[in-house]
């Protein structure tokens, strides 16, 4: 894995792409319980919530503030361009980011935890890893499976590159090695997302990432490894009636 070159322009250290990071992460909770309490709800109990509150409150509170702090790191401290700072770009190449993200999730998580399913198999049944994911389609009718799909397919892989391997990555790339940056923006990347059950395999799943970063140097290859990992998901998840 080749050590990833400084850009010319100013760039944010690790100090700056934590704040960020920290920013979008408190605003989030802060918008979300906004949106819950518009819409005549308390978000202390989140499984009583109905469905519909979730698409809303990804897209408000959490994709927004994240999206409005790129924006404002961009214009103060950058080029003022989403796409030139943080590497959005797309080529024909990052297609292959789709068979690497269904391949993740059909084959590499099934070999990441297929020992622990031996040992721990109270913890780490299939059951278990899928259940966050399956709690969420099963909850989704109507028109709101459409937008879980936007959601999940395409709204938050832009937003988690946007973020993880656009700002944070690259901001660690220029501290560390690029595998050891690599390894520390996986374990950012898979501790941000809470799940313990979950965090081995999305460990496993932002190092793809982050190796997909570190071989083209934009997101291209990896917002589409994302789409398909989740999309994946999805499809095995989804409900049969």
């Amino acid at each position: 894995m080749a050590q990833v070159q400084p850009d010319s322009r100013p760039q944010p250290g690790i100090g700056i792409a934590a704040a960020v990071w920290a920013g979008a992460i408190a605003a989030s909770v802060v918008c979300f319980q906004i949106v819950v309490a518009a819409t005549g709800h308390s978000g202390e109990d989140i499984d009583s919530l109905p469905f519909s509150i979730f698409p809303i409150s990804s897209m408000l509170s959490l994709w927004l503030p994240t999206l409005l702090l790129l924006w404002l790191l961009s214009r103060r401290r950058l080029s003022g361009s989403l796409v030139s700072d943080f590497g959005l770009r797309f080529r024909w190449i990052d297609l292959l980011g789709i068979p690497i993200g269904i391949a993740s999730q059909l084959l590499v998580l099934r070999v990441v935890y297929w020992p622990l399913s031996r040992w721990f198999p109270e913890t780490f049944s299939r059951d278990d890893i899928e259940r966050a994911a399956r709690d969420l389609t099963e909850r989704a009718d109507g028109a709101w499976r459409v937008a879980l799909v936007l959601a999940v397919v395409v709204g938050a892989p832009l937003i988690e590159e946007l973020l993880y391997r656009g700002l944070i990555l690259p901001s660690l790339s220029r501290a560390m090695s690029a595998p050891l940056a690599v390894l520390v923006g996986a374990l950012w990347f898979a501790a941000a997302h809470m799940q313990a059950v979950q965090f081995l395999g999305l460990a496993v799943f932002g190092a793809v990432l982050g190796a997909c970063w570190v071989r083209t140097q934009r997101l291209g290859m990896g917002v589409l490894a994302h789409a398909a990992f989740n999309a994946t998901s999805v499809v095995i998840l989804w409900p049969r009636t």
